[in-house]
């Protein structure tokens, strides 16, 4: 007869694995047999799960917890997840404290946890706490967590999360001597004071452009000298688009998590809107690096990205987003790992029109244009030049200008008309079951559905198209902007002046090559 471990002695607990956005289920498995004393982790773990052992160990010991000289081993199911990460300390000595007969086993099974430990016992926030606490509430699962995890993870609200400060305090909770108070979610947070449009001088079809874009979430391309005002206009964009909705903020604030990204447990309404340098690497900007965490696109999923100097960036990483672009999501394919983000954003980009900067003037201009212009924009390829829906230069203010009091519409109205589009356009796509929510997603029969114009516009548009090379790409994106500008006027159907100046939005693409 071989030697069976009391049922005591195993106990268990669960915790996940990150893959990409997916929380994959772990089960930690705990055993105490006899043997030579020892304590090993298995299951396929990284550097700091395997380190996990050394932090128990340690911690439990401050504690005056003793270990007993007998074989401890931890297993992580299924064993050929790789496990990666300092939060399976908390579900580690969970396990092990319910195999001593130290905590109750059948309330750490019914379980979920994460957090990494500190050699006193401290509980210390980790990443992921967001999709952790959904993937409890799709199991049926309380979540034991660090207190700094807690108000984030308390935003699911579909089970109970308790928030310790420590493992003595936990052990404390799950044995009754001190129950603790569930969390509670943080605070809503929002920009109260958003820069606003009417601070720009000037450049009125430049705010135009912005609201149209803004309205249907359509990309835009500025082309301008530099200092004409083109990063100060993209930075007073997220102060008219509406704040996210529950389910937006709660998808935008996933990723985030999992960047560590959220501050103080709050989830904020605010359109993300993520600058990124023009040295960024493409694992930076797509997603990548160890552990294939999401880049600067998926931060900027239902937001805003803007890319300054926009032709600066490396070719291939310009490339990358063509496909982001259309689909909406991206794929980050490596060797150890193949996870999808979400990636809705709106693209603004902005450039010079040459090397110099000074092609449009003639008493700056260097003696190679308009050559160096050709070649400077033309880092820029055909294809993704097709991807934006609007295109315009945005000429310098002159100086009598900025000294003029701020003038114009002030951001909140402008906000208010293109709450008012995107009210429309959801409106219109529910009543035919569509699964768009602004006139960039509408395409095919869809678009067809809801952006057919009348006999003039539809004249126009097809002599544009004949007269400009529009690619078929072109053609629809020219009448998705149509559509927008009409919700922005409040009417139903597409005319000649709407068509014409959605035509307008691109014509300088011909101009620059």
């Amino acid at each position: 007869m071989f030697d069976q471990p009391s049922p005591e002695a195993l106990a268990l607990t669960h915790t996940v694995a990150f893959e990409g956005l997916d929380a994959r289920r772990v089960e930690v498995q705990c055993a105490v047999t006899s043997g030579l004393p020892g304590f090993a982790i298995v299951g396929l773990p990284d550097k700091a799960v395997s380190e996990a052992r050394e932090r128990v160990k340690t911690a439990l010991q401050t504690m005056a917890i003793a270990l007993p000289s007998r074989r401890i081993t931890v297993n992580l199911s299924p064993a050929d997840l790789p496990k990666e990460g300092s939060h399976f300390d908390l579900p580690i000595a969970l396990a092990l404290l319910a195999a001593l007969g130290i905590v109750p086993k059948e309330r750490v099974e019914a379980a979920m946890s994460l957090g990494e430990m500190s050699l006193d016992g401290r509980l210390v926030p980790v990443l992921g706490a967001l999709p952790t606490a959904l993937a409890a509430g799709e199991d049926g699962r309380s979540l034991y967590c660090p207190a700094g995890c807690g108000a984030e993870a308390a935003w699911v609200g579909a089970t109970p999360v308790v928030a310790a400060t420590s493992l003595a305090e936990l052990i404390a909770h799950l044995t009754d001597r001190a129950p603790l108070e569930p969390a509670r979610p943080g605070e809503v947070t929002s920009d109260t004071g958003p820069r606003c449009l009417s601070e720009v001088r000037g450049q009125e079809r430049a705010k135009r452009a912005m609201e149209i874009a803004a309205a249907g979430r359509h990309h835009l391309l500025m082309i301008g000298s530099p200092g004409s005002g083109k990063s100060m206009l993209a930075a007073r964009l997220p102060g008219i688009l509406p704040p996210l909705s529950a389910p937006e903020a709660l998808d935008t604030s996933m990723i985030h998590s999992l960047a560590g990204l959220l501050t103080e447990g709050g989830i904020s309404r605010t359109r993300p809107y993520r600058a990124p340098h023009h040295t960024a690497s493409m694992a930076a900007i797509v997603g990548g690096g160890r552990g294939a965490k999401p880049g600067e696109i998926s931060l900027a999923h239902n937001g805003v990205l803007f890319l300054d100097e926009f032709p600066e960036y490396p070719r291939q990483v310009l490339e990358t987003l063509r496909q982001p672009i259309e689909t909406g999501d991206v794929v980050v394919a490596r060797a150890n790992a193949h996870v999808t983000y979400p990636c809705r954003f709106l693209l603004i980009a902005a450039a010079n029109p040459c090397r110099c900067g000074h092609l449009y003037d003639a008493n700056q201009a260097c003696n190679r244009a308009p050559v160096c212009g050709q070649d400077y924009m033309g880092k820029i390829s055909g294809p993704l030049m097709d991807r934006f829906d609007l295109r315009l230069e945005v000429p310098p203010v002159a100086y009598s200008d900025l000294d003029l009091p701020a003038s114009g519409e002030t951001s909140a109205v402008i906000a208010e008309r293109v709450a008012q589009a995107r009210t429309v356009q959801a409106e219109r796509f529910a009543s035919i079951g569509a699964d768009a929510i602004v006139n960039a997603d509408a395409e095919g029969a869809l678009l067809d559905q809801i952006a057919t114009p009348d006999g003039a516009g539809k004249e126009m548009l097809l002599k544009a198209a004949d007269q400009f090379h529009l690619t078929a790409r072109g053609y629809h994106r020219v009448l998705r902007l149509a559509r927008t500008i009409a919700d922005l006027e409040g009417v139903n159907t597409i005319g000649t002046p709407h068509i014409a100046e959605a035509i307008g939005y691109r014509l300088i693409a011909a101009r620059d090559g």
